[in-house]
């Protein structure tokens, strides 16, 4: 009976190894979905996050939908300077974007509320000088030099699908910036599908997630109260714009 039950804890164990094993391999080669940016993919203000990304920022919910591993590498307040230069010489960010199987990325917004800042104080607030200043300073901002520089770069360490998003209004509709974002968004956007449409032909597998078009009027729900930054509704939208863009 002893040699039996020595039998058996032996089948066991081996037993133990193999299925631990297989399930190391299978979590090794699951696929992986890297999402580079700022506070938007970072998940910031979904509740008490300052030690890290939020798991329901939509880089999670995109993970969970398919069944992806996550590497959430978005920065608060980065711009799009600063990823760039993440990307350049940063050796976890090119690591995990050597391994991604899929790349979201989600930058510009701060450069382009750093030009709405600019501008409000060029202008004293005149909304007929605001337009103005606004696409003058995010003229200067190099925002698109550098997205294009950022997706060229990215390229160059992996051949995965990139999804780059446009910019969603974040503005409430009581609050006279959204209308001022709903002047001069259309036109913005225009030139990020122009870039990744150019960037797409050339490099291959650059894909367009239109947040703008999915938020729509639809702040209340879509944008915190008092902030910029997406509710939890807001971020499975943002997640369902991405994989409509795989989709294509």
């Amino acid at each position: 009976m002893k040699k039996i039950f020595k039998s058996f804890l032996l089948l066991l164990a081996v037993s133990l190894v193999f299925t631990t094993s297989a399930f190391a391999i299978s979590e090794q080669n699951k696929r992986s979905l890297v999402a580079l940016g700022d506070s938007i993919p970072y998940g910031y203000n979904l509740g008490d996050n300052t030690a890290g990304p939020s798991k329901d920022a939509f880089p999670y919910f995109m993970g969970y939908l398919t069944n992806m591993q996550v590497s959430d590498l978005g920065i608060p307040g980065l711009k799009t300077d600063g990823l760039l230069a993440k990307l350049q010489n940063d050796t976890l960010f090119r690591e995990n974007v050597r391994q991604a199987t899929f790349i979201t990325l989600n930058i510009g917004n701060n450069d382009l509320l750093a030009a709405l800042k600019q501008a409000y104080a060029a202008s004293n607030g005149n909304p007929q000088l605001l337009n103005y200043y606004l696409m003058q300073y995010i003229g200067s901002s190099k925002v698109f030099s550098n997205l294009s520089a950022t997706v060229a770069e990215i390229r160059k360490i992996s051949d995965a699908p990139i999804v780059v998003y446009n910019f969603y209004n974040p503005f409430q509709l009581n609050d006279p910036l959204h209308y001022v974002a709903l002047n001069v968004l259309p036109a913005l956007n225009a030139q990020v599908k122009q870039l990744v449409d150019v960037a797409n032909l050339q490099l291959k597998n650059v894909l367009l997630a239109d947040a703008f078009t999915a938020f729509g009027e639809n702040q209340a729900k879509y944008v915190l109260t008092n902030d910029i930054h997406p509710t939890l509704a807001g971020h499975k939208k943002i997640a369902e714009a991405g994989l409509k863009a795989l989709s294509k």
